[in-house]
């Protein structure tokens, strides 16, 4: 069976924002500081048969960050006009979308509460006004900034009456997640029906006092950019070999930990957390590692005792002495870590053989499936191949778990609904009433 047999929700779907929105709709005072796009068209490609049109990003930390402009090949340039991504959604068998936002990612979570939260509410209204009504196909997810616990629970409130069904949040952030005075967020995102997710790449913008800093993410990112345009050595073959199986998982693991080990999972048993574009392979080895952290081990010794011994004290009276394994049997809540993670998060990936073949492991519903249209790094133009090469040889009961059921599920989604289709399609969809 092929995608098209499928009810498909791809969880990582990007809306290309009007250059100017921000520009034009953000409180007059704070427009001076607005993010906006600058376009240009070379004369030329930089490399024969290459990209002649660019995007110039300007906004603090980014300032300058330069990139091609979405050209998939076989098909019209991808723009946010709805029903020209729902036509795009058509020639790969998609049936829905979850929609966040695309260069905006990277101002709407900032140490400067007024300015992200400005440009939060922008984009909330934005995506309210042009893909609610879209609601069948579409699901965009509002931005909350959480640098102001009562403004973040204020706009939960307010972009749930607008439609939304979906809350994101900075996947990089100054306070831990379970710090109890977000639990009024968590309460919030509950009573609301809101599902919460963490995008790649998002927060960690330090706008306030280190305005000109680039941004940590485009650093990130200039070290792969840079490492191709000259010879590899042995240590950058290394450290990249090194960092696609720990830097990559560093931020969705520190999440997980904190949700889970923080007590979050365990005081909102109803919420879900969804981990967008950090891929899942890296999953299945920490689904592991949190458990054991929390048992001890067969053929450990639990009485094994370590430290520094101070002659000049009793036997029972060794504070540097302690039970190395004491600690494995303490852990504070009833469900082991990869329980909760079972229950209520999920992760997501486009191309990703080993996460498909660790699903009995860390459990169907943990993971979710998208083409991260239209980025250049996702599969939108091969997510029929894509799929193909990932679930080959997984029965279709399970594929489609992975490939819509749960994520329609979290989103409110009527996975009984798969959309019919006329093989030239440009599109036939319109608005629906919601």
């Amino acid at each position: 069976m092929s995608l098209k047999d499928f009810y498909v929700v791809s969880g990582d779907t990007h809306i290309i924002e009007p250059a100017d929105l921000f520009k034009t709709r953000l409180p007059k005072n704070l427009r001076d500081r607005a993010l906006w796009e600058e376009e240009f068209t070379l004369d030329e490609p930089i490399v024969e048969g290459g990209h002649t049109e660019f995007k110039k990003l300007h906004t603090i930390g980014f300032d300058g960050w330069t990139v091609s402009k979405y050209r998939q090949f076989g098909g019209p340039t991808p723009d946010g006009d709805p029903e020209n991504i729902i036509r795009d959604m058509d020639s790969e068998s998609v049936d829905a979308s979850v929609m966040f936002p695309n260069l905006s990612l990277f101002v709407l979570f900032t140490d400067d509460h007024e300015l992200s939260m400005a440009h939060a509410r922008v984009w909330n209204d934005y995506v309210a006004e042009r893909y609610v009504p879209y609601t069948d196909r579409m699901r965009p997810v509002a931005a909350i900034p959480m640098t102001d616990v009562a403004d973040a629970v204020a706009e939960i409130e307010r972009v749930a009456k607008l439609g939304i069904k979906g809350i994101m949040l900075p996947a990089t952030h100054t306070e831990p997640y379970y710090r109890r005075h977000y639990d009024a967020v968590w309460s919030a995102a509950v009573a609301n029906g809101m599902t919460v997710f963490f995008h790649c790449a998002t927060g960690g913008v330090m706008a306030r006092e280190n305005s000109s800093e680039t941004a940590s993410t485009v650093r990130g990112m200039m070290t792969a950019v840079n490492m191709g345009k000259g010879n590899l050595s042995d240590d950058m073959v290394a450290g990249r070999t090194q960092g696609a199986g720990t830097t990559g998982a560093e931020v969705p693991q520190r999440l997980i930990a904190e949700l889970i080990g923080g007590g979050v999972c365990e005081r909102f048993p109803d919420l879900h957390f969804s981990l967008i574009e950090f891929n899942a392979n890296w999953l299945v080895s920490y689904f592991g590692f949190m458990d054991k952290a929390w048992r001890t081990g067969i053929g450990q010794d639990p009485d094994w005792w370590l430290g520094f011994w101070d002659d000049d004290r009793a036997p029972k009276d060794q504070p540097a002495m302690g039970q190395l394994f004491n600690i494995n049997g303490q852990w504070p809540y009833p469900l082991k870590p990869s329980e909760y993670l079972q229950r209520q998060i999920h992760v997501q990936f486009a191309d990703d053989r080993v996460a498909v073949q660790a699903r009995h492991i860390t459990g169907m519903s943990t993971l979710l499936w998208g083409n991260d249209y239209p980025h250049a790094e996702g599969t939108f133009r091969g997510s029929e191949d894509c799929v193909a090469d990932n679930f080959a040889g997984v029965p279709d009961d399970e594929k489609a778990v992975i490939l819509g059921h749960t994520l329609a599920g979290l989103v409110g989604l009527d996975s009984s609904k798969k959309v019919a289709r006329t093989p030239d399609r440009a599109t036939n969809a319109g608005p629906v009433s919601v």
